[in-house]
Formats: structure tokens, sequence, C-alpha cells
């Protein structure tokens, strides 16, 4: 069935007014309602839940725009624009490559004679544990130094890394992998069969706590706590709910990969005299921990410096041509650009804003492709919607988003060609069935252009949508004091993050919205930003693959990376 432009709003008004029904029963201003202005999310669940089990592709991506669409009614994601990445890299580094989801290996990299190289790519991490990290940064460190079945090549393309080959059923149910010879963790023990059963299961086990535990959801038993995935006959064997064309993906992905049951569950701290966890990642929180992929980490000072050396045991490490790799931890954006220009960094990838207009042709400065999108993120359980009713808040939400300059953040302080923003998944992902996602054909048709808008400030159209969630304006556009509208953003102590925190100020201060800008460490925002500490805040997402799910699964009730706190 073909879904137009109109049918597509009445679908997202009637979900709204569904939701209005089972929730409010009312229609008041902001300062009368009592019910929750969250939108009921079960049948966003009930949506994930389908598109996981459907082994009819064409109908699978209709149920991907049913969900898109249901995501995009609520506002709580407002979309700016679609990410490139940029980085710098001393003339004469060679074998560097990025992937689409943003993860840099260095492991095959050479810089003359050097051995060791130097490179900045964030602040403190978060986690180290490969199952725990939720960040790019910290993904790019997995990917260095443990190793999953699969491993992204520089097409961004699976390559084996742990497995030697697989086979597929006939049904495509399940997956039997053979796992290469004298395989060892960096501490020279073997890596066995039963230590990637043991990966993957801890990192589906709710009690590990893991953000990105949902993606094993394709994988049967998940959900009863019984993820079937076995040592048979010496090899690994995976048995799936429905075929699953992204599945080497999810091998390669850092929450698949292989940790050391011994070193996981010896570390101090790890379990209290009850046998209850306390931390599951209590075990790689300072140097020395065991890992399985290139290299480990020989120091770190935190907040500081971390230096990971070549792991002798790495199945690869004939080929690994980097010794060293020195990490310089700050997120002072002059401050790694000076120690980069003053020969002290070979690698970083920021760079001040005010820099990059200057940089854009100096052939040490690179723009790469991304599968993602920057965005501002509202927490749909914030005391700033209290007393609204579902859809005024909704509609509080899109007003607010009609009101950003996209174009004016895009030229002044992304200035790197980005695409204007105007929907969740980014332009140039696959449909699963061998077209691209966020195209207009016979079966789906966007309500505008390839979107949910156009991208233009519309400041009317702000206007009306506020009124409706009970705002007063004067003739003038201007905001009443009578319903004053005031809130904190929360954002991380970068220069261009910041500068687009003042561009959005500075469009609702136009209307008079009063928003102050909050920042914190790196660590600190990722972990308020996680437990809904927080109104209104900065937010991105980079694919983890190539397909529109994992830009949706993220929001399912039970996901660790669901910031808006839908079904909370």
């Amino acid at each position: 069935m073909k879904f137009t432009k109109m049918l597509l709003l009445m679908l997202a008004i009637a979900m709204l007014a569904c939701v209005l029904v089972a929730c409010t029963g009312t229609d008041e201003g902001p300062d009368e309602g009592t019910a929750s202005a969250a939108p009921d999310w079960a049948a966003y669940d009930d949506l994930l839940a389908q598109i996981k089990s459907s082994t009819d592709f064409v109908a699978r991506e209709a149920l991907m725009h049913e969900a898109e669409d249901i995501l995009m009614a609520t506002g709580a994601v407002m979309p700016l624009y679609y990410y490139n990445d940029i980085y710098m890299m001393k003339d004469g580094i060679e074998g560097f490559y990025q992937t689409v989801n943003q993860t840099k290996y260095f492991m095959y990299t050479t810089y003359g004679d050097a051995t060791t190289l130097r490179i900045n790519l964030a602040s403190e991490p978060d986690r180290l544990d490969p199952h725990l990290n939720s960040s790019v940064d910290g993904a790019a460190l997995a990917a260095n130094s443990f190793i999953g079945l699969y491993k992204l090549g520089a097409d961004s393309i699976p390559i084996p890394d742990a497995a030697e080959s697989y086979e597929i059923s006939e049904d495509g149910l399940v997956w039997t992998f053979t796992l290469k010879e004298g395989l060892k963790f960096s501490d020279g023990s073997d890596i066995t069969v039963d230590d990637v059963v043991y990966s993957w299961k801890r990192a589906a086990d709710p009690n590990t706590a893991a953000d990105y535990s949902y993606m094993y959801s394709s994988i049967a038993g998940f959900a009863e706590g019984d993820l079937q995935v076995a040592n048979v006959d010496g090899k690994f064997q995976v048995t799936v709910i429905a075929p699953c064309a992204y599945f080497l993906d999810l091998c390669a992905f850092p929450t698949f990969y292989i940790v050391q049951q011994e070193a996981v569950e010896s570390a101090e701290g790890y379990m209290d005299a009850d046998g209850n966890l306390i931390d599951a990642g209590a075990w790689a929180t300072d140097a020395g921990f065991v890992s399985s992929g290139a290299y480990m980490l020989e120091s770190w000072t935190h907040n500081e410096s971390m230096v990971y050396v070549k792991n002798p045991n790495y199945w690869d490490a004939a080929n690994v041509t980097m010794d060293r790799l020195e990490f310089m931890l700050s997120a002072d954006e002059p401050a790694i650009y000076a120690a980069y220009n003053a020969g002290n960094l070979d690698f970083i990838d920021t760079v001040p804003t005010d820099e990059i207009a200057a940089l854009l042709d100096n052939p040490e400065f690179y723009i790469a492709d991304v599968l993602g999108t920057y965005y501002v993120c509202f927490n749909v359980n914030s005391d700033l919607f209290a007393g609204m009713t579902v859809e005024q808040a909704a509609n509080m939400r899109l007003g607010l988003s009609y009101l950003v300059d996209r174009q004016y953040i895009i030229d002044t302080v992304g200035q790197t060609g980005q695409q204007i923003a105007t929907s969740f998944i980014p332009a140039g992902m696959l449909d699963g069935h061998d077209g691209v996602f966020k195209t207009n054909d016979a079966d789906y048709t966007y309500p505008t252009g390839d979107g949910y808008f156009d991208g233009s400030v519309d400041v009317a159209k702000a206007i009306e949508l506020l009124e409706s969630a009970g705002f007063v304006f004067d003739e003038n556009g201007m905001l009443s004091a009578d319903t004053p509208l005031s809130f904190e953003y929360l954002t991380n102590q970068t220069t261009g993050h910041v500068a687009i925190a003042e561009c959005i100020q500075q469009d609702l201060a136009a209307v008079g919205i009063d928003m102050s800008i909050k920042t914190v460490d790196w660590d600190v925002f990722l972990n308020e930003r996680k437990a809904g500490n927080f109104g209104i805040a900065r937010n991105g997402w980079i694919a983890d693959f190539n397909d529109p799910i994992n830009m949706l699964e993220m929001w399912g009730s039970d996901s660790g990376n669901n910031d808006c706190q839908f079904g909370k």
C-alpha cells in the first residue's frame, strides 16, 4: 500500500489521539492536566518485535517507516543535520582507515620509521569493557584491543577476525562459525568457542546492563533469558528468530566482542558478599586487563593519557605495523590542535570550530562520510511537560524545532558540507532489500520531500504549534509573560557542541524563549543523559551498521540508548 503525505499525517494524529484517550482523557492546557505527557510506547515496541521477526524484507521496510512515523510524531527527536566526520592526520601516515560507523582502526598504520602513533580521540573514556561501551571513541578503543568473530574492513564490509568461516542453514536461521586455530587472549591463554558463548550470553544478560543488549534480540531465546548460542562439536552455533541480512555486521560490533570469563569475574568488586553484581565493568577500569585484540592497555593515567602496546598473542600480530599507541585524553580543542601543530600529536579527530574554514584546503584535514544524525533530544518524562497532554507536549517540541535555523548551524559551526536532517534515519541508509530507505517510491512517500519537514525556519508554524500547547504570544510574535518558557540545555564541553547550543539559544530567544546552557565533562554528560537527568540535551547517533533498524531499535523501552526515556 502506498502511504501518502495526508495518510501519514492522519496516522500520526490518530496515534497521538489514541494515546490521549488511553493516558489522559482530557485536553487541558499546560497548567491544568495531571496525567503523564509521555506517549504510550507499547505500539512502538510491538513494531520493533514485528520488524525483528519479519521474513518479508519489503514488508519489513514498511514496518520501519511506520516506526519512524511514530518516533517523529512525538517531536522528542529534533534532527539537525546528517553527520560527516572530520579528523587531521600527519602527512606520511598510511594504512589508517575509518568505517561508516566512525570506528577508527590504527593497527595497520605506518608513519615513516615511527613505531609509536600519538593520538587524541576524546577525553577520559567512560567504559573500556566492550560490552558496556556506548560511545564512538570507546568503540575505537575496543576495536583496536578486542576481537569479535568479524571486524569491519576499510570498505566497512565485515571480514573474518576470530572466525575462520561460517555456514548458514537453508532456512537462514542457524549460523555455525568455525574459529581460527591458535587464538589466544593477551595473557597467552586460549580463546575457545566456550569463550564466545560466555561473552555473548554475558552481554545479553540484563544483569550486565549493557546499553546495547537489545542488539541480541534477533537471536532466539533473548526475550526468555536463554540466548540460543552454543558450542556444538567445537563450533559456535547461533539460532536467530528470522533471517538477518546484517548478522555479520553484528558480529563485528563491540557488544559482540570476546572477553575472558576469568578476568571479568575475578575482578575485585565484581560481586558483593551476597553474590550480587556491583559493576560488570570493574575488571577493565585500570591498565593491564586481559584483552583479545591487536593491542593491550599498558598504562592509564586517568584524565591525562593512555598507552596501548602491541599484543604479541593477537592472531594477526605479524601484520600489526604500529607497536605503540599513545592517547592524549582531553576535550580541550584549542589545546589538542596546538599539540598537533607542535608535532606532539599525529592524529586528532577534532579541531576548534573557528579553525575549520582555514583548514578545508589543508591536505592533512579529512572529511569522511559516515551514517548518522546530529540531533536534539527531549526527555519525554521531564517536568518541562508537566500538566500537558501527550499531544500538547509533542506540539511544544515540534514547535521548538521549527524555530531552529539548521542551515546557519551548518554554515557557521559545521562548515564541512553537512546536509540538513529532515528525519532521524540518515540519508543513504539502505532499506534491507537492495534499495535506499529514504527514497519516495510506490510503497511509501514522506510527508515533505524525503523527510518530515523541509528544514527551513517557520516561525508562524512554530507559534501555531506552541499556542496549541497552551502558550500565548502577543501581536509581535513574542511569548507572553503569562506563559513563560525557560529550560536548560545539556551538552558536553567542546566548542562545536557549545556553539550549536548557542545558535539554538539565539533562535529561541527571538520569540522570547529562555534557554540556558549547561556544560559538563564527557563521561558525566553520557551518564546524565542516559539516566534521564535532563530536559533537553544535545545528541548524535552514528549507525552501528547500515540498516534502519539500528536507528529505530535504540528507542525501544528496554534499550540502554533510549535517552528520550520512551516507555520508561
